[in-house]
């Protein structure tokens, strides 16, 4: 499943740096995330750093995009596959 940030956010701007995806932007209001982008961090680290980091626990589990971890594995490999095709950096 991809993540999602609540209205709760207070964008102090902790999580956005913290995501090796790039999934997560400044929206309107609060800061959001990019769902396709969205991997809850597998392939990089054992947890959501974006979730370890925010000091108002307004980050949770997306219900409207549900993915199994195999999933997430897949979109981790070909946003990585797309870094390197586009000669961005890999973390």
């Amino acid at each position: 499943m991809a993540l999602r940030i609540t209205s709760e956010c207070i964008n102090c701007d902790v999580c956005e740096p913290e995501c090796p995806n790039d999934a997560i932007y400044q929206g309107q209001e609060i800061y959001q995330i990019e769902p396709s982008l969205c991997t809850e961090c597998v392939g990089h680290f054992d947890t959501s750093q974006c979730v370890v980091v925010c000091p108002v626990a307004c980050i949770e589990v997306d219900p409207n995009h549900e993915e199994s971890q195999q999933e997430l594995r897949e979109k981790f490999h070909r946003i990585t596959a797309t870094k390197e095709e586009s000669g961005a950096a890999v973390v």
